[in-house]
Formats: structure tokens, C-alpha cells, sequence
């Protein structure tokens, strides 16, 4: 677009005007320009645009003229809204529609945050320091190119680290091209390439706190002209939406999953917004893009205060808190395998019961010590920085057993506090004693245990054990053991288990081949295990624990287990979920009781129109007991073929994931199964949340060349889920530390890889995350919790702590053991709190 002046009479018409210019140089620097910024800055402050500390990046130059004594405030906070042009032309409408539309939101809403508008054509208001220090903001609303001289950009820079307030609409990020400064005033470029064409598009809203955001929908349905950027700015700043490409076609410059729309950030001693949005007149028509316009506003002319820095990478500090263990010790860490932060900030984490490389591994079954390791639980004190050992068990656990007697997943596998630990110091402990294995039938016991911690000695008193909860699992073929706890806000434990079965056997499809077993049991038939009612394994189960040692069952379990149906005696109440895989982290939200897991998959590496489904790892979100599905259905209620007796290799039909049925020869519990609960998350090789058309009776292709990806920030390849925690944000809390609001219910999922995998903050719609519904929004915090062969490349737990950082364990670089690069990690957040600082306020602390 190309104009000259706006309709209205010019507030400022006094000031001259000066003609287009064609050519700037690439980068506007020297001592000529720099003298100008401290003239004009010194200027700015006496004209009372800060009083005060000013919030900059580098302290204004010393005014020796004259100084005020309170900011612009009160009933004059003035907006100035600037719609030069690089070149003549005819009056735009868009300008017109813009200014229209700011006019009325500083003449509306409550009193105390309206504000007065002066728009202008003319740069040279910027050289003008007494004007220019009456505005608490600069709205660019320019059709772009080179709208400012050098000493005019030279009166804007002087007048942002005065502390000013600057708010860019659309294609105000094409001003000022060949300006170094400009850019980071904005924040990116557009491409060349970007579409030219109004299309319709879903934003994803994703900040729910920022004045610019947090009343518009979650996602937000408009049309505009979709900008896509020469470098993405996520990261360096602080990105409040983006917009789903899925939704328009963004052309051969597209950015991708992460296409930032509306962002912001402290720049340069003030505070900067910009919004990619705005590009159509009907724009300026829409309520949700005014109340947007109007919360950047309210923030730019320090109104009220917001937090820009939450999502800056720069202002995280990930540290190494453990140290490598001493030759063949493990005195920092076992084999990372779980974590849990006491209310003092002190971190409990365990070691599965994989030992050191050094020590020998027996595999022989004759041998009375197979599979023998050791469980270790860890102590961390943030107050000494030190690490103790604060037990051990004996558990099956070191390799010893699985397929081929090569690797095992049992050992030390889930750890929690008691919600009462500081006075009663009960840890609960899911783990597989050596003491009852069999090796004759290959069969042992799992068990969950109370055991009492000694803040005297610092060491589990070991005699101490109260056996709650205990069950058989086979361990003659590996794997799937789970083991993540965690406890709602009721005193409810919920207990993660593996289904138990082998990996093999299916060609990587649905567990369900019925016939190889190890006298008599079955060890390649989830359908025994997970898909069982009256079996524990590849369940989340959930019971209320008893000061004597005991537990009972809570109402609103899966089964009572007093069914009368078919027969009775084939359920069991202890179940909370049923149908998962191996679910080695879970994570309840007692803000809202909200159960979260995810669980590692199968492993085809293709869909297969025979058979079903590729491996998907899976999230979900579970709000009420239900069947996840697993081995009947994944995803989204996608549906494997069925295998039976007598030739297993054959496909029978495809199962039911609303009626299923467990007809295996392995099944001891109910036939006629809950039906299935779509997950939210699911991924594969090829990409996130892969879906296909779907026949007359619901079944999907599974043809790879159509299949629909739903969640493109998702992809896998070897891959290993790992849920993680919702932040929640504590008001009360002094910690300097502390994750900032921005993250408040957050939902953090990752993967135990690094490359392509996830690692991602995700906000759900708390109206459809129970029935499966997609996450709204999601952004990669690969930069904040670091991955690489430095940082924490194995992600196997993280929980944030009562201090507000994020604790994460690196698993290693190995398998079935630990190594130099096993560590408990902290993640603090190092950017301060929101801007402007509360006495700088325009009108006072509000």
C-alpha cells in the first residue's frame, strides 16, 4: 500500500515534510548518529517521557538540561500512531480503518485505561524530542520500505531506550529494510514469497495471560494476509500466537508448525509488540483484533504490566547438578529412572538396577543370582548441593532374563512421597524383589511397598517395609514394566504398569499372537495382560493407601470388581485405566485431579493395510477411568486386525474400539470390554497424529500416501514416550527461580530421544481433553531443557519442584546401565518478571 496523508487534519501538520527516499545504508551506525541518540534521548527525558529507573538494556545518556519528577500518566497517556510512506500514492483505506479503529479503543473501556490518539504521515515528529516525549507509545501502521531518515530512526531508537512503547501492525515489518535496529524493533522479516491472497486461518492463542491475548479464543478463526518470515523469531522473543498452517496455504516460504503471528519483548530500554495480523480492513471491523490492538496497547503505554521474557531461550539456565559416579560406584546415581521433589526442594531419584559396566551380569537361570541388581534411591540437597545414597533393594533388575536372556525391564521402576512426608517420612517404592522370583516357571512379583526415610541418618530403613499392593508378571521374555506413581489431590496413589509382554511376535503390530509361551504362560498376548479386566499389568491402577499399610478402592474406578456379568469374579477394582502399554511416567494435576500418561508403542515403522497401524507413542489426557485402547486400537480409535488360533499369521477381522471383545485363549477376565477412549497425542516415524480415510465400518486405509497428519510438530523414528508435568504457577512463592506464570497449566510431553522427538509444552481445551480432543497449541522447549550429547540428550523424568524449576533426569548415553553423562539436571528461569516495572506504571499501580 502506498499513501501520503490521512483524511483528517494533521495534529502535527507544523512539522515539514519531506519527500521519499530511495537508498539508506545497509547498517546506520557512527559517532554522528550516536551523538543524535543521546541528544534526543536527553531530550525525551526532560520532555517526561520516564522518570525513574528506566527498564532498558543500557542506561540512557546523563541529562544535565533539566529532569521531571513523574512520567506521562494520569488522564494524558497519548498514543501516536504513524502512517508514513515510502513513496506517494493514493490514500489507503487500510490506514483509514486503522486508525478509526485504535481512536475508539482509547475512547473506550474502563476509565483508567483509555488513552488519546494524534496520527500523523510525518516523520519528522522523531526529530521533534518535546513532541515526541508527550506519547507513551508509537504505533506503526505503514505500508512499509524507508519511512525514516537516519536522524528520524536515530529520535525512534533514542525514544525506545527512554523507555517508550512501540506497537507494529502488519506490514509495518517491512519499514525501515536496510535498518539492523528496526529488525530487532520488530522482531523478523517477512519473505518476499508470502501470500498475497486474504485466506481464512486458525490462530493458535497460546499465551492466556498476556492483556493482548488472554480473552480471545484459544483458537481463534479469521481471515488476514498470512506473513511468513525470513527467520523465525521464536526463541528470542517472546511469541503470544501463531498461526496453523494447516488451515491456509502458506506458499513455498512457509514456516512450518511454529509460524509465529503476534509476539513481543522488552527491546532496547522499552517495550516492543508486533502483530502479523491486520493486513485487510475488515480486520479492524473484528472485536477479538481490536481487544488484541487494545492489550498490546495497554502494555506498550505501560497501562498495565506484562510478561515478554517467559518464552525467551536466553533466559533459561539449565546446570548439571550431579556429577559422574566414582570408578565402579554409583555414589551420585543409579540407573536414572524416576524422580520426585520433597516439600523441602530436596530431589528422591532411583536407579532401576542396571550396574555399572564394569560389574558382571549373570544370565545363566541355574544360577541363583540372575538378573540380580540393585535398586538405588538418591537424595539431593539443594540447600548442601550434595547427593547421598539413601537405600538400596535387591531387586531383578540387571539384565538377566527377557528375550534371549539379554536384557530385562523389572528392578526399582516408580518412586513417591507420601503427601504427609515431612511428618511421617513414608517414600513408596514400585518395585521387583529378587527375593521372589521363580526361576523354574520364569514368574515373579511385583509389589508396591511403604517404607519409612530416617531424617536422622538419612537412609530408607529398609525393615520397615508395609507391602500395600502385589501381583505375578512373567520375566522370562522381556519387557514393559511401567512404573510411574503419583498421587491426586484425595490421597489417591495411582501405579503405572507395563503390559508385560514381549515386543516381538507381531511384526511390530498389535501384542496379540497367542501361542508362544513359557509353561503356560503366555508372554507375546496383551490380551492377557493389558486388555485383560482381571489382570494388573499394562494398567493404570489407582487406590486409596491406609496408615496400617493397607489401601482400599476408591469410587469411580473402571470395575468394582464385583461385576456380575459373565460369571463375576473377572475383574479387578484396583484399575483405574486399562488398555496401555508401557506407561513409565505419569503426572496428576491436584489443581484439577487430571490424570496424564503416555506410553511407548509398538514398533512397525510403517501402517500396514493388513495388520493395522504403525508404532504410535502415545499421550493422554484422562479425566475419568476408561480402556486406552492398547491392543485393540491406537490413536484416535484406529482399530488393529485380530489374530487367533490355530494359524496366528492369518488375519481374522478387524476389532470393534467401540464394542471390543477379548476373545483370546489367554483371557481370564471379561469378554465384552469398556469401549475405547480416543487419546490426544499420538505420533509415529512418519509424523504426529497420523489419521486415514476411513471405509463404511470405520476402518482406515492405512495407506501411508494418505494419511493426514494432525499434530505436525510431532515425529518420531526410535522413540520413547516420556510425560511430563502441567506447570502450576505458585503466586506465594518467593522463589527466584521460578518458571514464570506463562506456563501455568501447560501440559509437558517429551520423548526419552532428542533428534526428531518431541520435547513440548502443549495447552489443551478443558473442553474436549477427555474425549481425546488435539492439543490447541504447542511450542518445542528444546532450547530451554537443551538436548545434544551435552545436554540432556535421554530425557527419562522431569517434575518441577516446590521452588518452581523444572528437575529432569538424563538417563545416559548406554542402555541397562549408567555412565558419565547419568545426571540430575535443574532448569531456573533467569528473566525477571513483567514490564514495566510496577513505579513505572502510567497511571499507578493498578
Amino acid at each position: 500500500m502506498r499513501f501520503t496523508s490521512h483524511q483528517k487534519p494533521d495534529p502535527l501538520r507544523g512539522l515539514s515534510t519531506r519527500s521519499p527516499r530511495t537508498a539508506r545504508r545497509a547498517r546506520r551506525s557512527g559517532p554522528r548518529r550516536r551523538a543524535w541518540v543521546a541528544a534526543v534521548t536527553s531530550g525525551l527525558v526532560a520532555a517526561g517521557l520516564l522518570s525513574g529507573p528506566a527498564a532498558s538494556a543500557r542506561p540512557a545518556p546523563e541529562v544535565t538540561t533539566m529532569s521531571i519528577t513523574s512520567p506521562p500518566g494520569g488522564s494524558d497517556v497519548r498514543v501516536l500512531l504513524f502512517y508514513g510512506s515510502a513513496a506517494g500514492g493514493e490514500e489507503s483505506p487500510l490506514v483509514n480503518a486503522g486508525i478509526e479503529a485504535i481512536e475508539k479503543i482509547g475512547l473506550t473501556g474502563p476509565e483508567n485505561q483509555r488513552f488519546k490518539v494524534t496520527a500523523t504521515g510525518n516523520a519528522d515528529v522523531f526529530t521533534d524530542a518535546e513532541r515526541l516525549g508527550r506519547f507513551n507509545t508509537v504505533v506503526f501502521l505503514t505500508g512499509g520500505g524507508d519511512v525514516l531518515d537516519p536522524e528520524q530512526e536515530a529520535g525512534l531508537e533514542a525514544y525506545m531506550e527512554a523507555g517508550g512503547g512501540f506497537l507494529g501492525i502488519h506490514d509495518a515489518a517491512r519499514a525501515e529494510p536496510y535498518s539492523d535496529w528496526f529488525t530487532g524493533l520488530i522482531g523478523a522479516r517477512p519473505a518476499a514469497s508470502s501470500p498475497a491472497t486474504v485466506q481464512r486461518a486458525t490462530v493458535e492463542v497460546g499465551d492466556r495471560r498476556h492483556p493482548a491475548t488472554k480473552s480471545l479464543p484459544m483458537e481463534w478463526k479469521r481471515p488476514d494476509k498470512w506473513l511468513n518470515w525470513v527467520k523465525n523469531p521464536s526463541g528470542e522473543v517472546h511469541t503470544v500466537a501463531r498461526v496453523r498452517e494447516s488451515t491456509y496455504q502458506p506458499g513455498s516460504s512457509a514456516n512450518g508448525w511454529d509460524h509465529p503471528v503476534s509476539w513481543c519483548r522488552d527491546y532496547d530500554g522499552g517495550r516492543s509488540f508486533y502483530t502479523g495480523m491486520g493486513g485487510t480492513v475488515s480486520s479492524y471491523d473484528e472485536t477479538d483484533f481490536r481487544e488484541h490492538l487494545r492489550g498490546a496497547l495497554l502494555w506498550t503505554t505501560r497501562l498495565v504490566r506484562a510478561d515478554c521474557t517467559a518464552t525467551i531461550t536466553g533466559n533459561y539456565k539449565a546446570e548439571r547438578l550431579t556429577q559422574p559416579n566414582q570408578p565402579g560406584q554409583n555414589d551420585q546415581i543409579g540407573e536414572p529412572h524416576g524422580l520426585v521433589t520433597a516439600p523441602d526442594g530436596r530431589v528422591f531419584y532411583i536407579g532401576r538396577g542396571g550396574a555399572d559396566a564394569s560389574q558382571p551380569v549373570i544370565t545363566d537361570w541355574e544360577d541363583p543370582d540372575i538378573g540380580k541388581g540393585k535398586g538405588q534411591i538418591h537424595v539431593y540437597d539443594p540447600r548442601t548441593r550434595k547427593v547421598t545414597l539413601a537405600g538400596e533393594l535387591t531387586v531383578f533388575g540387571n539384565k538377566g532374563g527377557g528375550d534371549e536372556l539379554v536384557k530385562v525391564e523389572e528392578g526399582l521402576l516408580g518412586i513417591e512421597l507420601d503427601p504427609g512426608f515431612s511428618q511421617n517420612g513414608w517414600v513408596y517404592l514400585h518395585y521387583t524383589p529378587h527375593s521372589e522370583i521363580d526361576r523354574e516357571t520364569h514368574m515373579a512379583e511385583r509389589r508396591v511397598s511403604r517404607f519409612t526415610y530416617d531424617e536422622a541418618t538419612g537412609k530408607l530403613d529398609l525393615s520397615s517395609e508395609k507391602v500395600l499392593l502385589k501381583w505375578p508378571v512373567q520375566i522370562h521374555s522381556c519387557c514393559h514394566a511401567g512404573g510411574g506413581m503419583a498421587w491426586d489431590s484425595k490421597g489417591n496413589l495411582y501405579i503405572a504398569t507395563g503390559d508385560n509382554n514381549s515386543s516381538r511376535f507381531s511384526d511390530g503390530y498389535s501384542g496379540n499372537n497367542p501361542e508362544p509361551n513359557f509353561k503356560g504362560v503366555s508372554f507375546a498376548d496383551a490380551r492377557r495382560t493389558a486388555g485383560n479386566t482381571n489382570n494388573l499389568n499394562g494398567k493404570i491402577l489407582r487406590i486409596h493407601p491406609e496408615p496400617d499399610g493397607t489401601y482400599t478402592i476408591p469410587e469411580g474406578n473402571l470395575f468394582t470388581g464385583e461385576e456380575p456379568d459373565e460369571g463375576g469374579g473377572k475383574t479387578r477394582g484396583e484399575i483405574y485405566v486399562m488398555g496401555v502399554r508401557n506407561p513409565a511416567r505419569i503426572f496428576v494435576d491436584k489443581t484439577t485431579d487430571i490424570l496424564y500418561a503416555g506410553w511407548v508403542g509398538p514398533d512397525a515403522g510403517q501402517p500396514s493395510p493388513v495388520w493395522g497401524p504403525a508404532k504410535y507413542d502415545t499421550f493422554a489426557a484422562i479425566t475419568k477411568a476408561s480402556n486406552r485402547g492398547w491392543p485393540y486400537c491406537m490413536g484416535n480409535k484406529q482399530p488393529y486386525r485380530d489374530r487367533n488360533l490355530p494359524d496366528p499369521s492369518k488375519p481374522l477381522g478387524w476389532y470393534d474400539c467401540d464394542h471390543p471383545k477379548n476373545e483370546s485363549p489367554n483371557n481370564d477376565g471379561l469378554v465384552n470390554l469398556p469401549p475405547v477412549t480416543a487419546n490426544n497425542i499420538w505420533y509415529s516415524p512418519q509424523g504426529g497424529g497420523p489419521d486415514f480415510p476411513r471405509d463404511e465400518n470405520g476402518v482406515p486405509s492405512y495407506k501411508e500416501e494418505e494419511a493426514i497428519y494432525r499434530l505436525p510438530w510431532l515425529k518420531g523414528g526410535g522413540q520413547a514416550a516420556m510425560n511430563g508435568p502441567v506447570y502450576r504457577y505458585d503466586e506465594s512463592s518467593d522463589s527466584s527461580v521460578k518458571w514464570p506464570a506463562y506456563w501455568d497449566g501447560k501440559w509437558f510431553v517429551g520423548d526419552f530421544y532428542d533428534a526428531d522427538q518431541p520435547r513440548n509444552a502443549v495447552l489443551m481445551n478443558p473442553g474436549t481433553l477427555g474425549d481425546g480432543g488435539l492439543p490447541v497449541h504447542s511450542e518445542s522447549l528444546k532450547k530451554i531443557v537443551p538436548v545434544g550429547n551435552d545436554g540432556i540428550k535421554n530425557l527419562m523424568d522431569w517434575k518441577f519442584g516446590p521452588d518452581g524449576a523444572l528437575y529432569v533426569l538424563d538417563y545416559g548415553r548406554g542402555f541397562f546401565t549408567s555412565d558419565d553423562k547419568s545426571a540430575l539436571w535443574r532448569v531456573t528461569y533467569t528473566g525477571g518478571g513483567p514490564t514495566p516495572a510496577a513505579d513505572q506504571l502510567a497511571r499507578g499501580t493498578q
